[in-house]
């Protein structure tokens, strides 16, 4: 916000950040963190995360720029299972939120955080994905991150990222650090 005027994009795309490594959520933020340097404001909804991480606090340091939501619950929701119906409703009611943070003309910049993996858990339609990508404001700017995108998210983006792990400490018994990965 400039003057407290909201500032809008110009025109707004379609990125997705994807892949079997860390980063897709580290780069959205970065995303965030840049465009508030240009007064631009961000919400980020976070699909199957319920825990609590460090981009939590930064956000509410940076409040108004970036604002998160939680969409999940404090334990994991683990591939091998069958989804709660739990975690099926409120994969549900975060879409609904992101979709009206997206929809409202207060932000310019909107990630679906992790929504990737929600379809991968089956929590998410393919077609929802999809619907968001249809209905976007010419001037607001989404972002989809999570591991497993479908072929048909890639081929509707305008920006495709894939990380790709080459080497990483997980390997040999470094579990998530405060600060680092939390």
């Amino acid at each position: 916000m400039v003057n407290d005027k909201i500032v809008h994009l110009e025109k707004g795309y379609t990125q997705v950040y994807t892949g079997n490594c860390k980063g897709k959520t580290t780069a959205a933020l970065g995303l965030a963190f840049r465009a508030m340097g240009s007064g631009f404001k961000t919400y980020i909804g976070q699909f199957m995360k319920g825990q609590q991480y460090g981009e939590l606090e930064s956000a509410r340091m940076v409040k108004p720029y970036i604002t998160i939501e939680q969409y999940g619950r404090k334990e994991l929701v683990h591939v091998k299972n069958p989804p709660l119906q739990q975690d099926i409703d409120m994969a549900a009611d975060g879409l609904k939120r992101a979709r009206a943070a997206m929809l409202s003309g207060d932000y310019a910049i909107v990630v679906f955080d992790e929504i990737l993996t929600a379809h991968d858990f089956n929590l998410i339609s393919v077609e929802s994905i999809l619907d968001l990508v249809k209905s976007k404001p010419d001037n607001v700017e989404i972002v989809f991150t999570g591991r497993y995108a479908p072929q048909e998210v890639i081929d509707a983006a305008d920006l495709v990222t894939e990380m790709v792990e080459v080497k990483h400490y997980y390997v040999q018994g470094v579990g998530a650090r405060k600060g680092i990965e939390l």
